[in-house]
């Protein structure tokens, strides 16, 4: 089994994000707006669980497909799913948190699958722990940089705009994070969209190789040594 490349991955998943960054907003707006219906919120959020699949297929996400009525028809066996998921991860938390970790590593796509691939739950989840196995730790990988750079930036700006604690550049530094969180969920979305997508395809993504050195120019040939004047006059008298 190949093994995922991690910079090559999160490069894929942020041009899959740019694709679909605005039609991702107007999702999340459109399931914000609608979550309070009951009965329709189990589909869209269904729906909402299988981004990645939609995101994967290359396509611009029509922001419309949570409504679809499609995503309601195994609500039952999503409720099994995620009582599964979660009761066997916070046991697997309780023993440490490695194993919780792993489980919660192995099962990742177990909702993309069963929505994408019409799988039951019990499949569903034995085929993400299948598709993720010898992955494990790249796809912790992949998630956990994009995670510490997205810290990073927003703990230097709450730094930055707390100094002095003067109330309204505290507002700002925070309406920034703000922004910059709105743009780092699509990129994770679309991180998990391109694992998602070589792991059920089984093509791998590779780095592009190094530019090769380029080759030392050819040296010049050297000139052949004049020969000594006396030399020369001796084979002009010769010729003579």
């Amino acid at each position: 089994m190949k093994k995922l490349d991690v910079m090559a991955t999160i490069k894929d998943g942020f041009a899959i994000a740019l694709v679909n960054y605005v039609s991702l907003i107007l999702t999340a707006v459109l399931y914000v707006l609608t979550v309070w219906i009951p009965y329709l919120n189990v589909g869209t959020t269904i729906a909402m669980a299988s981004l990645p699949a939609e995101m994967a297929k290359g396509n611009v996400v029509n922001p419309l497909f949570i409504f679809d009525g499609k995503y309601r028809k195994n609500m039952g066996e999503f409720f099994i799913l995620m009582a599964l998921m979660g009761g066997a991860i916070l046991i697997g938390f309780f023993f440490g948190i490695i194993p919780g970790l792993v489980l919660s590593i192995a099962w990742s796509f177990a909702a993309v699958l069963f929505v994408d691939k019409d799988m039951n739950a019990l499949e569903a989840l034995r085929e993400s722990n299948r598709l993720t196995y010898g992955n494990k730790w790249r796809i912790f990988g992949a998630t956990i940089l994009v995670g510490i750079a997205l810290g990073i930036i927003t703990g230097i700006i709450s730094a930055l705009f707390n100094i002095g604690h003067v109330s309204w550049l505290m507002t700002i530094g925070t309406i920034i994070n703000m922004i910059i969180d709105l743009c780092a969920a699509p990129a994770m979305l679309g991180i998990e969209a391109s694992i998602y997508k070589q792991l059920t395809s089984g093509e791998i993504i590779e780095a592009a190789p190094a530019a090769p050195a380029a080759a030392p120019a050819p040296e010049a040939p050297k000139a052949e040594p004049e020969a000594p004047k006396a030399e020369k006059n001796a084979e002009k008298k010769a010729e003579k």
